[in-house]
């Protein structure tokens, strides 16, 4: 018995073999067909197998033709019913494909993924649930884009209307003293190096901002006190509040350490406090404070300008972004509080701004100094 056993599996695994191989064969020619014929060419494999093993089982045991032909007909009717559901399937995946493959080129065409009412499989179904994700990055990005090249449009309009009317009183100026015009030419002189200074200022602001954007900020952080932080940069800017007639306030100021890099960060306050002092009205305040939150070091200036309109919030670190008061000198290219953003994120941190009562606070998120 034992050995009988063992004769059937040996010819039964030969007969499997062949038509495997056959099959193996098929599926290779047939590679770069559909997947409906892919699948019915397994199905015949694996009727063809079965039937294969049979006859040769049969024929060394010496069965009857009449057992023989009964095995070879039950053989017969499971591969017609095994290529029926091959087929369906196959067509059903195919369906299922196309419609993908449709969906997929409006993604390209449009810009726009619609998934199929109904996909046949779960790869399919998860291939379409990653296409809609993917369609979402690309819409957010479209948009991410456009907006930064309005941007980029408004602030080069600006910067061609700040530079434009500088330039045309230096010309002036220069021809006047050119032809001898001028009462007293050091009246002149001291214009002329006022706006020459503005103007340095302005092209320093769009080399630092074109440094941001392109990812080459060097930073060289140090450890630091944020009172230290905080009291240098308000005694850079005591003069021009004095000359507004701001009182600056810098009395909640925690001695936090962090560990930044002084001379940008110097810069981010400076932006901001210049910024406040400006938008805020003679004898109003410009309050400095700084506290830490958890492993968060959270600086803030809170100004008196009246608040910014809700719809104007999200823009105010934008490139270019100047409020619609701030179309003229001294209001600058809107250039600071990008660049405040861009420092600050480049230090792993955040920038925000919202309004209080009177005026808007503009917050800056650092990590803290272990």
């Amino acid at each position: 018995m034992v050995g009988d056993a063992i004769l059937i599996a040996l010819y039964a695994a030969i007969g499997a073999a062949a038509a495997g191989l056959l099959g193996a064969l098929a599926l290779r020619a047939l590679r770069n067909r559909s997947v409906a014929l892919s699948l019915t060419v397994v199905a015949a494999v694996t009727v063809g197998a079965m039937l294969a093993g049979t006859i040769l089982v049969a024929q060394a045991m010496f069965l009857s033709d009449h057992d023989l032909w009964v095995v070879t007909m039950v053989c017969v009717m499971a591969a017609v019913v095994s290529l029926l559901v091959a087929l369906l399937l196959g067509r059903s995946v195919v369906k299922g494909s196309r419609e993908l493959t449709e969906a997929t080129r409006a993604l390209g065409d449009e810009g726009s993924f619609t998934p199929p009412a109904a996909v046949p499989m779960a790869e399919l179904a998860q291939l379409s649930q990653q296409l809609v994700a993917t369609s979402a990055k690309l819409a957010a990005s479209r948009e991410r884009e456009r907006t930064l090249e309005a941007s980029r449009r408004e602030l080069v309009a600006w910067i061609s209307h700040d530079l434009r009317t500088p330039l045309a009183g230096l010309q002036a100026m220069a021809e006047a003293l050119e032809d001898g015009m001028v009462g007293d030419p050091r009246v002149y002189h001291t214009r002329i190096r006022a706006e020459v200074g503005r103007m340095s200022a302005m092209v320093s602001d769009l080399f630092e901002l074109s440094r941001i954007q392109a990812g080459v900020l060097a930073l060289s952080p140090a450890r630091m006190s944020v009172y230290d932080l905080v009291g240098d940069a308000i005694a850079g800017v005591d003069a021009l509040a004095r000359e507004h007639g701001v009182r600056l306030v810098g009395d909640g100021v925690e001695p936090v350490p962090v560990e930044v890099d002084g001379r940008e960060m110097s810069r981010v306050l400076a932006n901001l406090l210049v910024n406040a002092i400006r938008r805020t009205p003679a004898d109003g305040t410009v309050a400095v404070a700084a506290r830490r939150e958890a492993d968060r070091v959270v600086l803030s200036v809170t100004d008196g300008c009246g608040g910014i309109a809700p719809e104007d919030l999200p823009r105010v670190f934008d490139t270019g972004w100047r409020g619609t008061d701030a179309r003229t000198p001294p209001a600058g290219a809107g250039l600071g509080l990008a660049i405040v953003r861009g420092i600050v994120e480049a230090h792993q941190g955040s920038a925000a701004v919202s309004n209080v009562p009177g005026g808007c606070r503009f917050e800056v998120h650092l990590p803290a100094a272990l």
